[in-house]
């Protein structure tokens, strides 16, 4: 593969002409050290099909509404505008339908029962977050403007060539319905699609500015040294609302560049300064090698050891829902 075939601009603190990069530390790791990770550890065993029954949402909500779909797979009801995180509904996080991390939950929402969606926030390139199955379907019922990381758009027109998408760098602002804005922010991570791609295409998270709530989305994240975190507060402000992974972390010597772990999920909602955090990214699809309900009772400790109220970081279990401006108004943060 030569050249960057998703990209094409001028270099930058995070873009080296053909690659994008981290400034910070590297998430970087050899073949030496994947198959270090997949000889020396083991994958802990996870239940069968944990039950689910999917709801179906209301049609359009005038406050916030956030419904679990599962992974980092979010609908959030806000003003009136339905927005999907990362929407993935397919059976495997995977180029192929018959291998690959499968489902251990089903959606908590089936896709026939979704309401019309009018924005996608897609965070990055791997196959759990960007489904082109999902966003084919999505396209073709809804045609929703698709907002994402440089690079991102292109892997996607490859697909669905009419789609309306807008890709930006970080720090970039996209308007969109309601006198709302999407600013796209950092994240300590990579992307791939397949052995030849790496960090050809940006990754990041986004901040969702509404007249009802400020709202930010992490996709996968590394916490680092913090620092990106401490400069979004700085910049957007304090989130109503933030979405935070805390899976697919084991083991640390491995993870820890890309992946947070429940601890430092807890330290990215203090960092933030955010009125409340939702759990991301975790219970879905196997990917690493904590058991399926580690980063639950990892998350309570944190939180417990913090001294803050377990109800201001929850874990939602697919198909559930919370209503942001019941639980500020209940809450003394």
């Amino acid at each position: 593969m030569a050249g960057n075939p998703y990209y094409a601009g001028p270099a930058s603190d995070h873009f080296d002409g053909e690659r994008f990069f981290n400034p910070g530390p590297s998430t970087d790791k050899s073949l030496i050290d994947v198959l270090r990770w997949r000889f020396t550890s083991k994958f802990a065993k996870w239940p069968k099909h944990p039950p689910v029954t999917p709801i179906r949402p209301d049609t359009r909500v005038d406050n916030c509404r956030v419904t679990m779909v599962g992974h980092a797979t979010v609908l959030i009801q806000i003003g009136g505008i339905n927005i999907l995180t990362d929407p993935v509904w397919s059976e495997r996080a995977s180029p192929f339908a018959f291998a690959g991390p499968k489902r251990a939950t089903e959606p908590g929402i089936a896709f026939s029962d979704l309401p019309p969606i009018d924005i996608v926030l897609l965070s990055h390139s791997h196959y759990d977050h960007l489904d082109l199955r999902t966003l084919r379907k999505l396209h073709h019922r809804d045609r929703p403007h698709l907002i994402t990381p440089l690079g991102n758009d292109a892997i996607v027109r490859r697909a669905i060539p009419d789609i309306r998408v807008s890709a930006g760098d970080w720090g970039q602002r996209i308007d969109i319905d309601g006198g709302s804005t999407v600013t796209l922010v950092p994240a300590n991570h990579w992307s791939a699609r397949s052995t030849k791609d790496r960090r050809m295409a940006l990754w990041g998270g986004f901040m969702l500015r509404t007249p009802q709530a400020l709202i930010y989305f992490a996709g996968d994240t590394g916490y680092g040294d913090g620092a990106i975190f401490r400069q979004m507060r700085a910049d957007h402000g304090s989130p109503d609302l933030a979405l935070l992974p805390i899976g697919a972390y084991a083991p640390r010597w491995f993870m820890a560049p890309q992946h947070t772990d429940p601890e430092e999920a807890v330290q990215i909602l203090l960092d933030l300064e955010a009125s409340q955090a939702i759990a991301i990214h975790w219970g879905c699809f196997q990917l690493t090698d904590e058991p399926r309900e580690e980063p639950i009772d990892r998350l309570k400790k944190a939180m417990d050891d913090r001294g803050i109220r377990r109800e201001r970081f929850l874990a939602l279990p697919a198909a559930s829902t919370f209503d942001l401006a019941r639980a500020i108004q209940s809450a003394d943060y």
